[in-house]
């Protein structure tokens, strides 16, 4: 079977199902803006597309976004256009529709079956829009129109996609219901058996000392420091955190720019703002207890989750991190915002602890219960590695539940989705 990945930064959300197909002798091929020129990867052959066309000046500001989808989507299916004349007919194509990509894809090949990531419908009422009152929407009685604009993207692929994937109910239901039932909840997968619990781990600091699981080591992880996964809130928090701790090492780990979210004064970091913000709060022996470690090789991450204490996860009502289970497959006790994502993982006081988003004393305070009761903490560990072995295992659950997905699609006729 001829397989086609589409993923502006493949393998993405495929690292794990590309390979596997591969491996089953498929022929499987992507196209991406991640690479320059063709390669090859874990059996997969990769190959690029550019987007050679340049947005438009002067538009609407609710077309800037969808714009650029078009302009991916134009682009991607001029280089899916010269696959197609070199011979390559795909049976199966997967892809992450949230950039455009896949727009066009049915119109050049409508007799191969198409497999989409949905990642996020976007709901002002419910969702991450609006959720922080301190980052209000720009114009809230024109933000619903904006927000329905911004689903274009999402509607054009309703008719593209004969089967859908999300990785978390959360964020399948997010959805309305003509998308919802063609839509299969698989989570992408963790590897437990690489993440997983050490006594003997030891974290280097440079420039510090050499961590072991006898210190007190709090830490908090995000791809990048920004609001949308609570960098203020836990930042806010610290002063008092490191007071009531005055043996911890707070471990940092993210980048100074923007996933989510809107974006800091120009020249400054969310980063550094809130860093200025509790400075003087915090005097120079604690604050040298603080350590930021940028972004981070991932054994370097996963000698930091096995070494935790406490670890802390906040996100407004968006995308689940990968970084949260893997934290509960390395059996770091968690202690998390209580919103909407976070419920299917973590039970309260049994897989980890939950606290209101914007409260920093409750953060505090059930770090505390963490640190001071470690038998309970390590329940709270072990709990939290069961349910992520149970639930989120790569190799017994995810990836099987994959690889049946795709068999699905397979078996399916060209647009046979009926409704």
């Amino acid at each position: 079977m001829n397989i086609l990945f589409i993923h502006q930064n493949f393998p993405g959300q495929f690292k794990h199902l590309a390979p596997a197909l591969a491996k089953r002798g498929h022929k499987a091929v992507a196209l991406t803006l991640r690479v320059k020129e063709p390669t090859t990867w874990n059996g997969v052959r990769v190959l690029p597309y550019a987007v050679k066309r340049k947005p438009s000046q002067g538009l609407h500001p609710w077309l800037v976004d969808f714009e650029s989808k078009l302009l991916r989507g134009e682009s991607c299916y001029m280089a899916a256009r010269q696959l197609k004349s070199a011979g390559f007919t795909p049976d199966v194509i997967v892809a992450h529709p949230g950039w455009g990509e896949s727009m066009f894809l049915k119109d050049l090949w409508p007799t191969a079956r198409i497999g989409l990531f949905y990642e996020l419908y976007y709901d002002g009422a419910k969702g991450d829009v609006g959720f922080d009152p301190e980052f209000p929407v720009q114009s809230p009685e024109t933000e619903s129109m904006r927000l329905r604009l911004k689903n274009i993207n999402n509607f054009l692929h309703l008719e593209v996609g004969d089967l859908g994937i999300s990785p978390t109910e959360f964020q399948a239901n997010t959805f309305p219901p003509e998308f919802r039932k063609r839509i299969s909840v698989i989570h992408d997968g963790i590897d437990t058996k690489a993440v997983t619990p050490n006594p003997d781990v030891t974290f280097a600091l440079e420039g510090g000392p050499t961590l072991s699981r006898q210190d007190e080591v709090i830490t908090f992880v995000n791809r990048n420091l920004e609001p949308y996964r609570g960098y203020h809130v836990f930042m806010r928090a610290l002063p008092d955190l490191l007071k009531e701790r005055p043996n911890a090492q707070v471990l940092i780990v993210g980048g100074d720019e923007v996933s989510y979210g809107s974006r800091p004064p120009q020249g400054q970091t969310w980063k550094q703002i809130f860093i200025d913000e509790v400075r003087g709060r915090i005097p120079t022996p604690s604050w040298e207890r603080v350590h930021f470690l940028g972004r981070i090789p991932y054994d370097r991450f996963l000698a930091l989750l096995q070494i935790s204490k406490a670890h802390v996860y906040l996100t407004y009502p968006f995308v689940l991190s990968w970084s949260l289970i893997e934290a509960m497959s390395a059996g770091a006790p968690i202690i998390a915002s209580d919103t909407a994502p976070l419920h299917e993982a973590i039970v309260h006081e049994k897989t980890g602890l939950l606290f209101p988003f914007f409260d920093g004393q409750a953060l505090v305070e059930n770090v505390t219960k963490v640190l001071d009761d470690p038998v309970f903490a390590a329940e709270l560990g072990q709990a939290a590695r069961a349910l992520a072995v149970e639930k989120y295992d790569l190799e017994t659950v995810c990836l099987p539940q994959q690889l049946a997905w795709i068999d699905r699609l397979a078996g399916m006729e060209a647009g046979g989705f009926t409704y």
